[in-house]
């Protein structure tokens, strides 16, 4: 009796292993999943802020061409960026970011050299949502960038990354944005 008992253990035992396996190989795998879902929900987040700021820069240009005749280049430029921001990967973000920064400071500096343009009310609160989008941006590139460390670490380290190879994952690339603008704008009318 006790030897049929033995024989049920042991295999009872390897059984409840390769299930235990089994559940953390779909725990693992379903980790990957959410990391996975969460960063292209963030860079939706992105998209969707980068828009906007776009946007908001397109109506401070509309109101400082009455002040200062900016070229027809520039509002072609944010247009062209606004189009290509909906289906822009984290690498095509990265140059839109540099272009958008680059634009909105030297909207400023026209702000600065024209007094008038800088007490308008409008202007100046159309500004103020530009900055706050800047901050917007800002906390989900930090969160994007998060979730693509820890996504990274998981592929890069044993046991997750010979999961990860057989789902055949590949690394999340970093939103690298300029966090200031490294040069004065050039102002050319």
């Amino acid at each position: 009796m006790f030897e049929s008992l033995i024989g049920w253990i042991v295999p009872g035992i390897i059984v409840l292993v390769i299930i235990g396996l089994i559940f953390w190989i779909i725990g693992i795998y379903n980790r990957f999943v959410a990391l996975k879902n969460s960063s292209e929900a963030t860079l939706g987040q992105i998209r969707v802020a980068m828009k906007k700021r776009l946007d908001m820069i397109e109506q401070l240009l509309g109101s400082v061409k009455s002040y200062a005749k900016f070229e027809k280049e520039t509002f072609e430029k944010v247009t062209a960026m606004r189009a290509s921001v909906a289906t822009a990967g984290p690498g095509d973000l990265n140059k839109v970011e540099a272009e958008s920064r680059s634009i909105f400071g030297r909207l400023l500096a026209v702000a600065e050299n024209y007094p008038d343009l800088k007490t308008a009310g409008t202007v100046m609160s159309m500004m103020d949502s530009v900055k706050n989008l800047e901050d917007e941006i800002g906390r989900q590139r930090y969160t994007f960038n998060n979730i693509s460390q820890e996504f990274n670490t998981m592929i890069d380290t044993i046991p997750s990354n010979f999961i990860g190879r057989q789902m055949g994952l590949i690394k999340l690339e970093y939103l690298q944005f300029e966090e200031a603008i490294a040069t004065p704008p050039k102002i050319e009318f």
